[in-house]
């Protein structure tokens, strides 16, 4: 793993990252082998030999569920053919008790487990949120010779009551394969893998994926941070990708200043090939100090790289909540009868607020950009329960009817984020926000120090101010939609018509102006549609088929990028569209002309508060 043909430049970089490590396992450890390099039916044997055991029977755990992904999805399910043994190899009796967990009996003679683990990836049939999908940045990939992810948990097990004791273990792997991971590697051969983790969190908290190396690394404010990259057809490379991660990770090191203190971050980005049986559940999962990204292979550079940029942005939050300010039921979090905290508004939306806060606070975006992206918020979060208590939602989020208002953590969560820091700013004559209340809990509690669920909104307003506790009581804990207008006034913000460009492919959200040819996968300007502003200042007409935009080729399989790229078009901006015409191929050149439509929106318009607007967005 260390031992690759790089410069010296390079290997110098890794060794930095990789800088501390505990050299040896303390005596109660438990241990596990994992050899990559014997993949048999599309499977990985895992060896696990437990510490001494004093109990007759003992169960044998695979998670229910992990921390951040708020769904059960039976990791147990992808084990295969589990075998207990004692130190002579005599097989002990196992018992099934459910999907994730095994009954040994005469445990004290238990000397080590072995059983066979099946991927995620190809056998995913939606897009991850289904019934039947294990969301794809929290599954795994067997490929032989090729790409392993490996997500602990969906490997590696524990014992009841023994979650607190040390993790040793050992991955075997073929020389051209590179381990990504945030943990640290103790051997220095290039085909064994030698991690400790302190406690089987840690483990679970620390995502590896093996590929032929493809990694860039770059330092910002004394965080390394390794960027790794799987591009299964080469489509994609870290070197390409990395200006979106790196200008994007800048950023918010300059709005946290202080409050994140991690050394070293990690990156892992699966590029799915789509043509394959492959992973569909596109997005990310966060970890202390790191993040596990996928997204679709056949994405173009520029929208890849923007989609990056959004949900890296997000996931890096979490290093402040819940990583860094959590419950106990998050520290003590029981991988299958978990109790889940009543603060989601915090671990999820003030994440969410932050990684759009964060983008007007560096000059990202602007400050009309951030008042629309909160006026979606509003309109998603209005089409869901408004009357349902966050904190009754949160606490129940893994059953029905709460289950179903999840993704409201990323709309009204956000919202809720916003409402805080804009009393806080109110308040404080604009000296403090939400994120020095952030740096305040941080400080209190720590990676390492839970708080209790029912003390959180006591404490935030001892930190703060009564007005926050009660916005908190009233609009939280209780059923009252908030009157978002009344907030956004104290910024001198307020409610207007707004014009905004329409999509140049969409007449509304449902009906389009081009469809797909079923047989070519070319795209094609829908005849007898009545065509907009853009397509007729370019002579575009029914039937025209779009092969390429400014030089960028694109069809059914790239038609998502096409979309995504027009949204970033400006008014007159050059642009040259190639077309296939009654079989003859011609490009046309011109500038972009949008139809408006008008909007509810915001803006800045009470004068008397600018001064505390700016210190709101960018103090």
């Amino acid at each position: 793993m260390k031992k690759l043909i790089l410069s010296a430049l390079i290997v110098l970089s890794v060794f930095n990252f990789k800088a501390t490590a505990q050299k040896k396992a303390p005596a109660e450890a438990v241990k596990v082998v994992i050899d990559l390099s014997q993949v048999k039916d599309d499977k990985l044997m895992v060896t696990l030999t437990p510490p001494k055991l004093m109990t007759n029977d003992i169960v044998f755990h695979i998670p229910k569920t992990v921390p951040g992904t708020y769904s059960y999805d039976n990791y147990g399910k992808l084990v295969d053919d589990l075998k207990a043994f004692d130190k002579t190899g005599k097989e002990l009796t196992t018992t099934k008790t459910d999907d994730n967990s095994w009954k040994i009996t005469n445990a004290k003679t238990l000397a080590k487990i072995t059983y066979w683990v099946n991927d995620t990836y190809d056998s995913e049939k939606g897009s991850g949120f289904g019934k039947e999908d294990i969301f794809s940045p929290a599954g795994s990939n067997i490929e032989d010779g090729k790409n392993f992810m490996l997500n602990n948990h969906c490997f590696i097990g524990y014992f009841d009551d023994k979650k607190e004791i040390t993790y040793d273990v050992t991955i075997k792997h073929p020389a051209s394969l590179f381990g990504a991971t945030s943990m640290v590697d103790t051997n220095k051969s290039d085909t064994v893998d030698h991690f400790i983790a302190a406690r089987y969190f840690d483990l679970v908290d620390n995502p590896i994926m093996y590929a032929k190396p493809d990694y860039e690394t770059f330092t910002v404010d004394g965080m390394e941070i390794l960027f790794s990259v799987y591009s299964p057809n080469g489509t994609h490379t870290a070197k390409s990708l990395l200006p979106y991660l790196e200008k994007t990770m800048r950023a918010q090191k300059a709005f946290l200043g202080s409050i994140n203190t991690n050394k070293r971050y990690t990156v892992l980005l699966y590029l799915s090939d789509m043509q394959k049986s492959d992973a569909k559940g596109f997005g990310a999962l966060e970890h202390h100090t790191s993040t596990t990204v996928c997204f679709p292979e056949l994405m173009q550079a520029d929208g890849l790289g923007e989609q990056i940029k959004d949900v890296v942005s997000h996931e890096f939050f979490h290093t402040v909540t819940p990583l860094s300010i959590h419950s106990k039921e998050i520290q003590y979090f029981d991988y299958n009868d978990p109790k889940m905290s009543k603060h989601l508004w915090m671990y999820e939306g003030v994440t969410e607020y932050f990684a759009n806060l964060f983008q007007v606070n560096q000059g990202l975006i602007d400050a009309d950009e951030f008042y629309q992206r909160m006026v979606g918020k509003i309109k998603n979060a209005s089409e869901m329960n408004d009357t349902m208590p966050f904190t009754e939602m949160s606490a129940n989020v893994l059953v029905q009817p709460y289950k179903d208002q999840y993704l409201n953590v990323y709309e009204k969560g956000a919202l809720i984020g916003m409402c805080i820091d804009i009393i806080i700013r109110e308040k404080s004559n604009g000296e403090r926000g939400i994120l020095d209340l952030m740096k305040k809990l941080s400080k209190e509690y720590g990676p390492s120090k839970p708080f209790n669920d029912e003390e959180l909104f006591a404490k935030i307003t001892a930190l703060t101010y009564p007005e926050v506790g009660e916005f908190l009581n009233t609009y939280v804990a209780g059923k009252t939609p908030i009157p978002y207008d009344v907030y956004f006034a104290k910024m001198g913000v307020n409610k207007t018509k707004i014009m905004v460009p329409m999509n140049p492919f969409l007449k509304d959200p449902s009906t389009p102006y081009i469809t797909i040819n079923p047989d070519t996968k070319e795209i094609v300007v829908i005849p007898g549609s009545g065509l907009n502003e853009f397509m007729n200042t370019l002579g575009l007409k029914g039937g025209d088929i779009i092969v390429a935009i400014n030089d960028k080729p694109y069809n059914l399989d790239t038609i998502y990028d096409m979309i995504m790229e027009s949204q970033n078009w400006e008014i007159d901006d050059p642009i040259s569209v190639k077309i296939k015409r009654d079989g003859k191929e011609q490009t046309i050149n011109g500038k972009v002309k949008l139809a408006m439509q008008e909007e509810e929106g915001y803006n800045m318009s009470d004068t008397a508060k600018a001064k505390l607007n700016v210190a709101w967005l960018k103090g």
